[in-house]
Formats: C-alpha cells, sequence, structure tokens
C-alpha cells in the first residue's frame, strides 16, 4: 500500500506542479501494480517475514533502482504513459520524488505495522550466554518487536532432529510451538552438530515456525562473502579483510568532501560556541585528547571543552559513580560539566571539531571508536584489527550508545564493520546517526 501511494503521489506531483499541460493515459495507471510486481520479484516485500529487525534503509538501494525504471520508462515510451512528452526536468523530478516517496511511506508503513502488530514470540534454541545476548539485542528497540518466551537446551533438542519427518515426530513439535505460541525460532548452532542443526531447521520450518541461525563463522569474516555456486555446491567467497587501494581513496575523498562542506556549513555556529565556552570561565576553547588512530599511532582528538578546568584530576573520585563498563568512564549527570557543556553534550555540537580532525587526515567520518591510550591497552588479539580503518566521529559503537556497549563487544562490533566496509555502510551510519543523536540517545 506504501508503494502504491507513493507511485501514485510522484505522478500526481509531477503532472500537477509541471507548468503544461500532462495527463496520465491508461497504460501510466497499469504501470503502477506492474511496478509492483517488479518490487515484488526483486524481493522488496518477503524480507521482513525472514528478518527480526524490519528496516528500510536496507532497502535503499533497490528503492532507487525501483524509481529509475519507472522514471526512464515513463520519460523514454515518449506520451504512452503521460500525455504530453515528459522532459528531462520532470523526469528528474518524477525520479527524486519517486524515491523519496517510497523511502518515506515505507518507513511510516513499517512504524505503523510495529505499533499494531502483535510482539513475535522466539523460541531460542542453544546455550545460555547466547541466550541472554539475543534477550538483550532483542529488548534494544529500533525496528524490533520480539522477546524471547522460552529456551531450550541444544543438547534436549537435538533427538528431535530426524531424517524421516514422520507425523508423529512433526505433530511433537508442532503441538510444543503451539503450546508456547512460538512465530520463530532462533538457533545457535554449535560447530559439532551440523547435521542435526541441518535436520532441525527442516523440522522447524515444516511445522510453519520461522527459523533465525546465529552464523557463529560470520564473528570472524563478517557478512561481506560471496555466495559461489560451485556446480551444486555453495562456496563462500570471503573478501579481503584491510580496504583495497581504490577503496581506501574513493573512503578518504568521501570523508575530505563531506568535512569540508561540513565546516563551511557550521563554521558561523562554531563560532559562535567557542566564544560561549570561553566565556563561561575563561579557559581554554578546546578540549584536546590523546587518542589511538589509525595503525596504532597516536593524535590528538579535538572537542568542545565540555567540563571545569581540572577535571581529570576529579576524575578518581567520581570512580564510584561509572555508568560505563569494561574500561569505560561515562556518567549521566557528571558534576564537571559546565552549563554551556551540559548543553553541547545534549546536543552533540562538543563533537564539531572532530571535522578538523578529519580534514587533517587523523580521523573519518564514519569508522572504529577512537579510544585513549588507557582502553587501547587492554585490546589484544585479532581484535586490534580494528586499527586497520582510521578512526571516525560516528560509527556503530555511537548508535548502539557508547555508555552502554562493553568495551568488548564494542571492539568486536568495529571488527566486523572493518570487516564488511563499504560506502553504503558508512553513509547508512551517518542517516542513522541523525536521529540518534536527536533522541538524545547514550548521551
Amino acid at each position: 500500500m506504501a508503494d502504491v501511494l507513493a507511485l501514485v503521489g510522484a505522478f500526481v506531483l509531477t503532472v500537477e506542479l509541471a507548468r503544461r499541460s500532462l495527463g496520465l493515459t491508461w497504460v501510466g495507471f497499469v504501470l503502477v501494480p506492474v511496478s509492483v510486481a517488479v518490487a515484488k520479484a526483486t524481493g522488496l516485500y518477503d524480507r521482513d517475514e525472514s528478518l527480526l529487525r524490519k528496516t528500510t534503509l536496507d532497502e535503499v538501494p533497490r528503492l532507487f533502482q525501483l524509481a529509475t525504471m519507472v522514471a526512464l520508462v515513463s520519460w523514454l515510451t515518449g506520451g504512452l504513459i503521460v500525455q504530453g512528452q515528459l522532459d528531462r526536468h520532470e523526469a528528474l523530478f518524477l525520479w527524486l520524488v519517486l524515491a523519496g516517496l517510497l523511502m518515506l511511506l515505507r518507513a511510516g508503513a513499517r512504524v505503523l505495522a510495529l505499533r499494531v502488530a502483535p510482539v513475535e514470540r522466539c523460541l531460542f534454541i542453544g546455550d545460555e550466554v547466547s541466550a541472554e545476548t539475543i534477550r538483550s539485542k532483542l529488548g534494544c528497540r529500533g525496528g524490533v518487536k520480539a522477546k524471547v518466551v522460552a529456551h531450550l537446551d541444544l543438547d534436549k533438542v537435538a533427538p528431535w532432529s530426524t531424517d524421516s519427518f514422520s507425523v508423529g515426530r512433526l505433530a511433537e513439535i508442532r503441538d510444543l510451538a503451539q503450546t508456547l505460541d512460538v512465530h520463530r525460532a532462533i538457533i545457535a548452532p554449535r560447530s559439532a552438530d551440523a547435521g542435526e542443526m541441518l535436520n532441525l531447521v527442516r523440522t522447524l520450518k515444516a511445522v510453519g515456525v520461522r527459523v533465525s541461525v546465529l552464523p557463529r563463522l560470520l564473528e570472524v569474516v563478517g557478512s561481506s562473502v560471496e555466495f559461489d555456486d560451485l556446480h551444486g555446491v555453495t562456496v563462500m567467497g570471503v573478501r579481503r579483510f584491510d580496504l583495497t587501494r581504490s577503496s581506501a581513496r574513493f573512503k578518504r575523498a568521501f570523508d575530505v568532501l563531506g568535512a569540508s562542506l561540513g565546516l563551511l556549513a557550521v563554521a558561523p555556529l562554531m563560532i559562535l560556541l567557542a566564544v560561549a565556552v570561553k566565556l563561561e570561565d575563561g579557559g581554554p576553547v578546546f578540549f584536546r585528547q590523546w587518542r589511538v588512530g589509525r595503525h596504532g599511532k597516536r593524535f590528538q582528538m579535538l572537542k568542545f571543552r565540555t567540563m571545569i578546568q581540572g577535571a581529570d584530576a576529579m576524575k578518581d573520585s567520581l570512580r564510584d559513580r561509572n555508568e560505563a563498563q569494561e574500561g569505560l568512564f561515562k556518567i549521566a549527570e557528571d558534576p564537571r560539566v559546565t552549563r554551556v557543556g551540559r548543553l553541547l553534550r545534549r546536543t552533540a555540537l562538543d563533537e564539531l571539531p572532530q571535522l578538523l580532525n578529519i580534514v587533517r587526515g587523523e580521523m573519518s567520518l564514519v569508522g572504529p571508536r577512537p579510544l585513549v591510550i588507557e582502553e587501547d591497552q587492554r585490546i589484544e588479539g585479532w581484535h586490534r584489527r580494528r586499527l586497520e580503518l582510521m578512526p571516525g566521529m560516528t560509527g556503530p559503537w555511537q548508535i548502539l550508545g557508547p555508555a552502554r556497549v562493553p568495551l568488548r563487544e564494542m571492539v568486536a562490533i568495529d571488527y566486523i564493520y572493518v570487516a564488511n566496509w563499504s560506502l553504503w555502510t558508512d553513509i547508512k551510519i551517518l542517516l542513522r546517526t541523525v536521529p540518534h543523536v536527536l533522541g538524545r540517545k547514550g548521551l
């Protein structure tokens, strides 16, 4: 319904705002269901059935493809779809409006669906540690409306697995699912029982239960793999961990362009903030802190100063109020924060000087979190591969809320980010950072 409204709305706006007489032909009305059929064929209506977390942002590339197809067909077919030939400016307008409406209305439809849909009840099959991790992640909301209603130990489930799929065995599992009112099973497989897991997945799907699997391999290689069909045998090709030379240059160009435009846009605001910080207590405008950057090289990260002078000397006396975990230090109502500093932190404006770090080549717009020296010394083993990329002004850790993510989990998230890097990943993180900051999460 959202896609139909977007298609109709885009054509109506294009026709109404055109300075000359335009109108839709009967073929133009047929294009609407045809476009919906194309969206169906490309999988745009099937993702939510498989996913726990429903998000429109991951569909943006395919939505742009759909909008491009509709706009090009409308433009190139002459007067077949629109009475009176669309010129290139009107076709461009149709493309941009349709792409925007598809994203906006789909996002709105998902918000509405999350509110009216029942909670997805999940049966977790696996070890207790993994079960607790999934419980905590399901409680984070953000496009998720599910909860774990039962947890079964893997050893107790294994006897169910069978190749025969007998009526009695399927009836036993069906009765359990009905008793617990289970909609989805989440499985954390063990490395030694691949055959049992395969049979279990088949059995669960056979009785109509959705299945999600925690892929332990992807904790190491990330999700950026290419599936290779080797004459009937599926082989995963794992991308190289670090960036190619062209990718690194492309990311750097994106950073310089974004940071430069950002500095030009916020320069007047930064001047006003600098004056406000200076007038607060006469101290320095910037707070400079040594951080560990790419390949372990240290640099001074810039922020607008938000604390009183000599705040570091008070840190030991406030450790009992620390709300962060595993070596991080963060207090929600820190008494060392100045009045101007509270405003800067609440709006995340204290981070703006980091645009200068980006221009200087010390940071990136998106990347692993830049850790202080003491935190970096706690990182060992393969987690240190996170330093293959320059640290970022924002990153996946920022969206999750840095005060709530333990250090061990944060560096694992950074490692997966490096393994999966793409420019589209950076753009998605930047877009998701905006509502995060506006919602004042993790501050």
